[in-house]
Formats: C-alpha cells, structure tokens, sequence
C-alpha cells in the first residue's frame, strides 16, 4: 500500500506551527510539511530529538525551526511562537499536536496530577490559538488543526483525564469554528486511531492489542503515523477550503 503524499501547491512558502513536533505522530507532520515546501516551526521538550530532526531537514534545503519548550508553560510556549514569527513570519497554520496519553485511574488523581493533564492535553491548544489567530486575521484566514482521539469515542479505560482533555478538544474546535469562521479561519479536528508509534509499540501494543486492533478496524494493516501526517496537509491547504467544524477520524474505520 502506497503511502505517498498528495502535493498541495499552496502550502509552499506557508508558515505552520507543529507541537510535539520531535517525535511520533509531531515529528511525521514535521517532515511531511517540510516536504511540501512549508516553512516549519516546531516545539517539543525532547531537545536533543528536535535539533538533530530541524538540523536533517535543514541540511535537505527545508526550512525548519525548532525551539525547545514546554508547552505546558504558557509564557514559554508564547515567547517561542514570537521567536517564530520574527524568523518566519505570520504563522497561519496551526497543528495541536502534542499530548500525553499517560495511563492513570481515578483513585491516583489529584488536583495537581489533573490540572497537569489538563495543560500537556487540552491548555496549550487554547492559548497556541489565542496567540496565532492575529496573526490568521491579518494574513486573511488561516487553519487551526486540533488532534482528538479515538479512545473517549470507545469508552476506552485506563486514561480518565486524557480522554476529558480529548474530548474537550472536540467542543473547542466547533465553538472556535464558529467564533473565527467569518475571519476565514477554519477550524477542524483530526482524529487518530491508534495509530502504530514509537511509543506505542513501545509501550502499549502486545499480541492482545493487535487482535483487538485486526478485529476492531474495518480495513486490514495499521494505521502509521504518516497517514495523520496526509490528513493534516490535506486540512492545512486550500483543498479544503470549506471544512470546518469537522472531525476527521483516521483510525481504519474503528469507530
């Protein structure tokens, strides 16, 4: 199966702002932007992970930007997108990207440990947009691209906090649709299914997993990091001009 990008001629020259952007899911949106001649500008805490992947992809003639950054801090996560901003000018696309899926119970939440999911999850999506949209204003729109998840559509356990912060995402995206749609901005939410990362195999994905995965999806095969990668190139160009509002779930056909 052929998993080669769809060329989108209006991205080149497009200043795009990736969370998460070192590794996983980030880093294969990272790579497929630069592809399309997209300036990139990506933040991650794993700063030895994004300066080698923005020094390879500079050495390929892209243009990249990586800044180290917690997102999770508000006053850092806006000083790097002013950084990007004066070195690659007005950003007018914006992929919410990074996320923890760390598995926790109800019984082990704190206050603390829920407002600490609640930043890495849901928090900086919010004041990424707030950040960016002036600059989506003046250029004449722009496309907010929010990452959801599969796991609170199942009634996934294990991920209680995760799967509020996931689905919150999926009401801010349709009330910032609607709040910046007249401003030419669209707003969409790209959902993975569980999708075959790093991490994952990692982690998370044994013999068990994978019989649930082959019994659960519709279509055969798993779903790659480079299949989100097409869906957010596909919601960040002008092919999809009047979308917004929408989930685009890519996940086999699970849910």
């Amino acid at each position: 199966m052929s998993t080669e990008q769809a060329v989108y001629p209006d991205l080149k020259g497009k200043a795009v702002l990736i969370s998460g952007g070192a590794s996983g899911i980030g880093e294969f949106m990272v790579r497929a932007f630069a592809a399309q001649g997209a300036k990139v500008a990506f933040v991650d805490r794993a700063q030895s992970q994004g300066e080698r992947l923005a020094a390879l992809l500079s050495a390929q003639g892209h243009t990249v930007a990586f800044v180290c950054c917690d997102i999770t801090d508000e006053i850092a996560y806006k000083a790097a997108i002013a950084r990007f901003e004066q070195s690659l000018g007005p950003i007018t696309v914006l992929v919410n990207n990074a996320a923890n899926d760390v598995r926790h119970s109800l019984d082990e939440v704190d206050s603390q440990m829920f407002d600490r999911l609640i930043a890495v999850n849901l928090k900086h999506a919010f004041f990424a947009a707030k950040a960016l949209v002036p600059m989506m204003k003046a250029a004449g729109g722009g496309a907010i691209i929010n990452l959801g998840s599969v796991g609170w559509m199942m009634a996934s356990a294990g991920y209680p906090v995760y799967a509020a912060s996931k689905a919150a995402a999926h009401g801010m995206t349709r009330a910032l649709a609607r709040e910046l749609g007249p401003s030419r901005i669209r707003v969409n939410t790209l959902v993975p299914g569980w999708v075959m990362t790093e991490k994952q195999l990692s982690m998370w994905v044994d013999d068990a997993a994978r019989e649930l995965i082959s019994r659960s999806q519709c279509l055969p095969g798993s779903v790659l990091p480079e299949h989100i990668a097409n869906m957010a190139l596909f919601l960040a160009s002008d092919a999809s001009a009047m979308c917004s509002a929408q989930n685009f779930i890519v996940d086999g056909g699970w849910v």
